[in-house]
């Protein structure tokens, strides 16, 4: 670290459209495929911190998976005699200088230098969407492709898919469900809530159309 040289770090909260991204974990070396990563560590690039910024993401997704929020944090360490940046400046700043449009970085805080956005977590959220009645993948509303899961079903039964997700309440190991080569050190996690509703349809879904539920 050169003299005088303060390095801060920042939680930052992005969300991003995840069709066009092999998942959020930056892709290395010479593949075609591209993560969430790739394009952040890239705009982050721009703020010329003495140390490459790399942003440790705090829960993975896979490929085509979206996210209304995920989080990360990162180090940027200024030049000499230049304070840290503002949370807001450097939230300006990244939106600035991504090249894809759909990611936006929402808001970002300074914390201290031993948060760590992946183990301080203490809970993540997870939303499926279901849409019903589709006897056809191309039934689906363009405005809805990519972001939900059509189902031949006429409807769903809620209230038992509802009963059925309270079993999975508690502390299990999900082992079975982890990629191969996965950093983890432990699959045992605890479910604290299950929820299964049926909602109206989108704005962009005419009454004829697909029927939403989950």
């Amino acid at each position: 670290m050169g003299s005088g040289a303060v390095r801060a770090r920042y939680l930052v909260y992005f969300q991003y459209l995840g069709t066009d991204f092999n998942g959020v974990a930056a892709v290395r070396g010479a593949q075609r495929a591209v993560g969430v990563q790739n394009y952040l560590e890239e705009a982050a690039a721009k703020l010329k911190s003495v140390v490459p910024v790399k942003f440790v993401i705090s829960s993975r997704t896979d490929a085509g998976v979206h996210a209304l929020s995920n989080a990360a944090h990162l180090d940027v360490q200024r030049h000499s005699g230049q304070p840290p940046f503002p949370p807001e400046v450097l939230t300006e700043a990244l939106n600035s200088h991504l090249r894809h449009p759909d990611i936006r970085v929402l808001q970002a805080f300074r914390v201290p230098s031993d948060f760590h956005a992946r183990y301080s977590a203490t809970s993540r959220t997870y939303l499926y969407r279901l849409a019903t009645g589709c006897t056809r993948p191309d039934q689906l509303s363009v405005f809805e492709r990519d972001r939900c899961w059509a189902l031949r079903a006429d409807r769903l039964e809620v209230a038992a898919m509802q009963e059925a997700a309270q079993h999975l309440l508690g502390t299990h190991d999900f082992s079975a469900f982890q990629s191969a080569g996965s950093p983890s050190t432990s699959s045992v996690r605890t479910l604290r809530r299950a929820s299964v509703s049926s909602a109206a349809a989108g704005p962009w879904v005419l009454p004829q159309e697909c029927r939403f539920g989950g």
